[in-house]
């Protein structure tokens, strides 16, 4: 057979391996650019199903728990659902009266402080003034008038944000109703769907998507139970803290900032912000010893999420950048609104986990490390061989 015979079977052997890549390329793109439409298609509908899955994803390894202890699996899914539904609606029914009164008085009282507190900075002008020259005062009471003012317009632009994409009456209704009948079925199949879906897999690939998988399992877990446990920890002792210390609506400030912890350094610094207006307005001259205390209760609250809680609930299984994680948060609350932002920490780790499996991968291609395709080897390797034995022939 002939050089050119070979290389054009080499080249006729090679092109289905590449156009089945390439087809599985366009396959994942077509199924991620659909999956998005569809989320956006059926946004306003979405928040059951996804408060659903994510309460059966929280509870399933308790359901497996029951089963190994002789529980069978609906007894074990109707348990444990109903045990977190009497949890939340206690916790609702004790906290919502006196959590909603702080908020709403917070809500009402915050433009006086932000009038009082810079009142207090124009008290203390004349000595900053005398201290760093009369231009450079101007300059920074300027740059902190504009500061504060775009605080509280952005505080205003998202608490109406947030109101308008939020719970609905339909989608309440939807949330109390439909939540726990989707949480329980899923529950109930859970390993039933997940055996169906690995018998789905491709038989070559099986191994590989596996492990593709249990890494997403792992950034899920990390977001879902581990964020989870990070924002629980956090009102708790935000909350705690700042009512013990007696600043007004400080159950109202730790929650808010609690709970806005998933986004980096958003929640404290919007906590650490309303906390120290208010404490400046309420202890200042007289009892400046407690803005030092609320001041030692965020700086002991950063250090706790950051060196203790986050590395020990959370780890490594996120692995995102906080800048991509901002981005994701704006964008998809700007498409799917109040359901965007439960989807946007989530699709994100996964993003995340996929993204590297493709960075892996392309650090092993052959594109990456200049080495030549199988085909284009084999084909260099032939071609000194026949040389070789021409010689010997001749």
């Amino acid at each position: 057979m002939s050089s050119a015979d070979n290389r054009s079977t080499s080249v006729t052997q090679a092109s289905p391996k590449t156009m089945s890549l390439r087809n599985q390329v366009l396959v994942w793109a077509a199924l991620f650019v659909g999956a998005i439409l569809l989320l956006w298609v059926f946004r306003s509908i979405l928040l059951p199903f996804v408060v659903g899955l994510t309460l059966a994803y929280l509870l399933n390894p308790v359901v497996n728990w029951l089963q190994k202890v002789g529980i069978g699996r609906s007894w074990g899914a109707m348990l444990s659902l109903t045990g977190v539904l009497v949890l939340l609606v206690g916790l609702l029914l004790a906290l919502v009266p006196l959590v909603g009164a702080q908020i709403g008085g917070l809500v009402s009282r915050l433009p006086s402080y932000v009038s009082d507190l810079q009142a207090l900075l124009r008290e203390w002008m004349p000595q900053f003034t005398e201290w760093i020259g009369p231009e450079r005062a101007a300059q920074l009471e300027g740059s902190l008038a504009d500061m504060i003012g775009r605080g509280v317009e952005f505080a205003g632009l998202l608490t109406a944000t947030l109101a308008s994409s939020g719970l609905t009456v339909v989608s309440t209704i939807g949330v109390l109703f439909i939540t726990p009948v989707v949480a329980f079925y899923l529950l109930v199949d859970w390993e039933g769907m997940l055996k169906r879906g690995d018998e789905l897999l491709p038989r070559n690939y099986r191994d590989e998507i596996r492990g593709v998988l249990r890494d997403i399992d792992n950034a899920m877990a990390g977001v879902i139970r581990g964020q989870g446990g990070v924002i629980l920890v956090l009102c708790v002792y935000y909350c705690t803290a700042l009512t013990v210390a007696g600043l007004n609506y400080g159950l109202a400030i730790g929650l808010i900032g609690g709970l806005l912890s998933f986004v980096p350094y958003v929640g404290f610094l919007i906590g650490f912000a309303l906390s120290m207006t208010i404490a400046l307005v309420q202890f200042w001259p007289d009892q400046w010893i407690f803005v030092l205390i609320i001041l030692a209760i965020y700086t002991v609250g950063q250090f706790l999420e950051a060196n203790i809680l986050y590395p020990k609930l959370v780890g490594q299984s996120i692995n995102i950048n906080p800048v991509w994680l901002m981005f994701a948060l704006f964008a998809f609350a700007l498409l799917f609104g109040f359901v965007g932002l439960l989807l946007a920490v989530p699709l994100a780790a996964i993003t995340g986990v996929l993204t590297r499996y493709a960075l892996q991968k392309y650090q092993q291609s052959s594109l990456y490390l200049g080495t030549e395709s199988p085909a284009d080897a084999a084909v260099a390797v032939e071609k000194p061989a026949r040389r070789t034995r021409v010689v010997a022939e001749k």
